[in-house]
């Protein structure tokens, strides 16, 4: 909520000039600049305030305005203005169009004195006042389906102007009836009908300064006191108006111009911007109703006297122009103090004095119900120590050599090797397929049943008889063979390696495994007693003929 202050003392018949008013919605505002040169004539100024930098742009016309011009900002951008011509004034709205200003006019309305309303809280309509000896007319100037209209006339002279909720149907006004100033709201919705609001006493004068939509904080100056005081009450409260000592400061004058904006149902947390008026001149204060202390601060170089705007976040906005900055915003935040309960001698005065408060009954004291045990201290917390003492890498130790293996003996040869023979007759051979041609292995024609038992028997006697004779296969040994057993007695190898099947298991039918061409027979140490009948591996067996 933003209201301006006047720039100087004017003429009761004279409308009502701000140095600088701001729109519902803080976007833009507007005023009355003045040339730098010798004649020093006026022009408007328009300032767009939502960007990230403030600017100014001049709406000047073909003429110089006059200083009693008034201007209203709009939320489009747009600004209206209302001049005197004559016996009546003419209203039309100013905005940019390229490099320079156009203007529509909107009608004129007839009126020795006409004032401008603060900008209503959705930012499109602009109102106005015609207050006459009696009566006062309101006035829509922009907004309605035309021109300006007559909205409602009401009984008595009005000024002021508050709007009390954001969809802009309750307006409260200052009217002066019988002799005594009260406030007074009014009903756009039901065409102007008007109510009380203000009463503190019958034969007190009760103006309303600044409201707030959002909390209901209300901004009073009533004599009710004895003198002009400036109070504080809450709308739509039962509680009586309080006047703080605080905001009545000997040898100055608070006004207040700004209020900040969402504080829903927390009025006494709602900050409060005053214009302070001195013998030393003008500076800056913030109240608010819970801290009961008017804080004071110096303003702004070249601040547009009685011009702000409270953020929802605390933060307020004071325009200031000077010669090196031409367009600016200050920027004001406060910490604001706790809370603290105000002394007996600086109690708020009120227009009704408060019932005494007295106890219930007689004060007792407190007594615990069991003693409190003291609590053990605590054990000292282990250090932890660094990475580099907790962590600690050991040297390395020296290889041990590792022990050579013993030297392998060479193979020698168990005895002398065979010549080469030709199978005998009635001995058929295999020879495995992709096999060197220097493999083959003597099968015999037919082997008869059980002969391979006899032949085991017979081999095992004679090995017993003749233990530690000679090599198997030597000379000597077919001279010792059983008769019968010459036809079955182990096949011969040709010379080039292959695998020798035992007698036992000369019919396995096994297949042979492959070995390596041209590889030198490794000899190999027999033993003692060398068993002739020994199984041999599947893998190593030969195939038998199919």
């Amino acid at each position: 909520m933003t209201i301006c202050a006047t720039e100087g003392a004017a003429a009761p018949t004279r409308p009502h000039r701000a140095t600088l008013t701001i729109a519902a919605d803080g976007s833009y505002a507007a005023r009355l600049a003045r040339h730098d040169d010798a004649a020093g004539s006026w022009f408007p100024e328009r300032w767009t305030l939502g960007g990230p930098e403030p600017y100014a742009v001049p709406l000047q016309g073909t003429q110089p305005e006059e200083p009693d011009s008034a201007l209203l900002p709009l939320a489009d951008g747009r600004v209206l203005i209302a001049r005197r011509v004559a016996d009546r004034f003419a209203v039309s709205l100013l905005y940019p169009a390229g490099p320079g200003t156009g203007e529509l006019l909107l009608g004129a309305v007839e009126a020795p004195e006409l004032t401008l309303l603060p900008p209503a809280p959705d930012g499109t309509r602009g109102y106005a006042l015609a207050p006459a000896a009696d009566r006062t007319t309101l006035w829509l100037l922009h907004g309605g389906a035309g021109g300006p209209e007559r909205v409602a006339e009401i009984p008595g002279r009005c000024s002021g102007g508050a709007w009390l909720d954001r969809a802009g149907r309750l307006l409260a006004l200052d009217r002066e009836w019988a002799g005594r100033t009260k406030a007074v709201t009014v009903d756009l919705a039901r065409g102007g009908e008007t109510g009380p609001l203000l009463q503190i006493t019958e034969d007190s004068n009760d103006r309303l300064l600044l409201a707030d939509p959002d909390s209901g904080l209300l901004l009073v100056r009533s004599d009710a006191p004895g003198q002009d005081r400036i109070g504080w009450g809450v709308l739509g409260s039962h509680l009586p108006v309080r006047f703080p000592e605080c905001l009545y400061p000997a040898g100055a004058t608070v006004t207040p111009f700004a209020m900040q904006p969402r504080q829903m149902l927390a009025p006494e947390s709602c900050a409060v911007a005053f214009r302070v008026d001195g013998a030393h001149g003008t500076w800056l204060g913030v109240w608010r109703p819970s801290v009961r202390q008017l804080r004071q601060f110096p303003a702004p170089r070249g601040w547009l006297t009685g011009a702000g705007l409270w953020t929802a976040g605390g933060e307020l906005l004071l325009p200031h122009t000077t010669a090196a900055e031409p367009c600016g915003v200050a920027r004001l935040r406060m910490a604001l103090p706790p809370v603290m309960p105000e002394p007996a001698a600086r109690r708020e005065r009120t227009a009704q004095p408060e019932p005494e408060r007295r106890p219930v009954g007689p004060l007792r004291a407190v007594v615990p119900e069991r003693a409190v045990l003291a609590t053990a201290p605590e054990r000292p917390a282990r250090t932890v120590e660094p990475p580099q003492a907790a962590w600690t890498v050991e040297p390395a130790r020296a290889a041990v050599p590792v022990a050579a293996a013993p030297a392998r003996r060479p193979w020698q040869l168990v005895g002398p090797l065979l010549p080469v023979r030709q199978p005998p007759a009635g001995v058929r051979t295999w020879t495995r397929v992709g096999a060197p041609a220097a493999v083959r292995v003597a099968l015999p024609a037919e082997v008869p049943p059980r002969a391979d038992a006899e032949a085991g028997t017979e081999a095992g006697a004679a090995a017993e008889s003749e233990a530690g004779a000679g090599p198997v296969g030597g000379p000597d040994a077919a001279p010792n063979a059983a008769p019968d057993a010459a036809p079955y007695a182990a096949p011969e190898v040709v010379h080039g390696g292959g695998i020798v099947p035992d007698g036992a298991e000369i019919d396995n039918r096994s297949t042979s495994s492959a070995q390596p061409p041209g590889a030198e027979p490794e000899p190999r140490r027999i033993a003692e007693h060398p068993p002739l009948c020994r199984p041999v591996p599947l893998q190593q067996a030969p195939l038998a003929a199919r």
